[in-house]
């Protein structure tokens, strides 16, 4: 996983064991082409940060994931649901922090919509 542009300090704060959501709000990179969905699921591996040089001066640092099979997911209907939304009508603000904590619940629920196992992610 790379999280924050590839800053290694968010990724120190993840555990082996830990389960990670990746959500993807647009389909390209900086682009204004909506996708709005959770993307992958897993659970991070044992190991620090490491850095992987990705070509062109661009060494980005990186925790070592094993994603389970999942299917793309929409949020907007999982809004209403979720304990992390505080304030519906800026539902998308705790994304700009990169990585962020839900709770087990929240987490349980991204897990079955994206019929996922949950066994494989311990939920």
């Amino acid at each position: 996983m790379q999280v924050c542009h590839g800053k290694c300090a968010p990724l120190k704060r993840v555990s082996a064991g830990d389960r990670v959501v990746y959500y993807a709000p647009t389909l390209t990179f900086g682009g204004k082409d909506k996708c709005q969905s959770f993307v992958s699921i897993g659970l991070v591996q044992a190991g620090q940060p490491y850095a992987f040089d990705m070509g062109g001066g661009f060494v980005p640092f990186r925790r070592d994931v094993c994603y389970v099979p999942a299917r793309e997911t929409s949020i907007l209907p999982l809004l209403d649901r979720f304990e992390f939304v505080e304030n519906r009508a800026r539902w998308g603000y705790k994304f700009r922090f990169g990585l962020f904590k839900i709770s087990d619940d929240d987490m349980r629920l991204i897990t079955q919509e994206m019929e996922a196992d949950l066994g494989l992610l311990q939920l």
